[in-house]
């Protein structure tokens, strides 16, 4: 019954859209029906560059790092009250569902980066970091945020099968299912790749 009480509160807090309220509540505007219409941080920071200059990186990094907490404090919660480390690990695939399937949005969400990235930082931190920094240089080279944030994710993960090769038996299961469900919600922004049509972000 605990487990399943962390898996709910893990699911609904991941499913809490701070990008949509902090900028719908605060400004009026509804990001679901701007830029690309995502949750997410980049499309914050897109939709309020155009309307509210002056504040679209404070606003997109506020929920970013909310994004990242929502997954990472429930995890750390499961740990002060000893839950056991599969739970946690499912602790953190439930709130990166949440966060792409959100009940509060009619299953509709976000694409899932800064809740890994959140999770990630709890259980695997240098595996974490190492996704973070591919993420920053991509970033930096590409100005594509879909590329730059698929190979954060997946270096991220890749790397945790030769620094912790013997997860869940050399399985690593959860971040697999975690980085498809990631790759999933960027299916649009992939077939743009392929054609060469997926927009920068200035």
């Amino acid at each position: 019954m605990e487990n399943l009480l962390f898996y709910i509160i893990a699911y609904l807090a991941g499913g809490i859209p701070f990008g949509y309220l902090l900028v719908k509540y605060k400004y009026g505007i509804d990001v679901r029906k701007e830029g690309s219409g995502n949750i997410g941080a980049t499309n914050v920071l897109r939709v309020l560059k155009a309307k509210k200059p002056e504040v679209a990186k404070k606003v997109a990094l506020m929920a970013l790092i909310f994004d990242a907490l929502k997954g990472a404090v429930i995890i750390l919660i499961a740990k002060l009250f000893g839950m056991s480390l599969e739970t946690q690990y499912a602790i953190a695939v439930f709130a990166v569902i949440g966060h792409c399937f959100s009940p509060f949005l009619g299953f509709e969400g976000g694409k899932g980066v800064a809740t890994t990235a959140g999770v990630m930082l709890v259980l695997l931190p240098i595996e974490a970091i190492i996704g973070l920094i591919v993420w920053g240089v991509m970033a930096k080279v590409t100005k594509i945020s879909s590329l730059s944030s698929l190979t954060g994710i997946l270096v991220g993960i890749a790397s945790s099968y030769i620094i912790h090769p013997n997860l869940f038996e050399g399985s690593h299961a959860p971040l697999i299912i975690i980085a498809l469900i990631v790759i999933y919600k960027h299916f649009p922004n992939i077939i743009r790749l392929i054609q060469g049509k997926e927009g920068k972000v200035a």
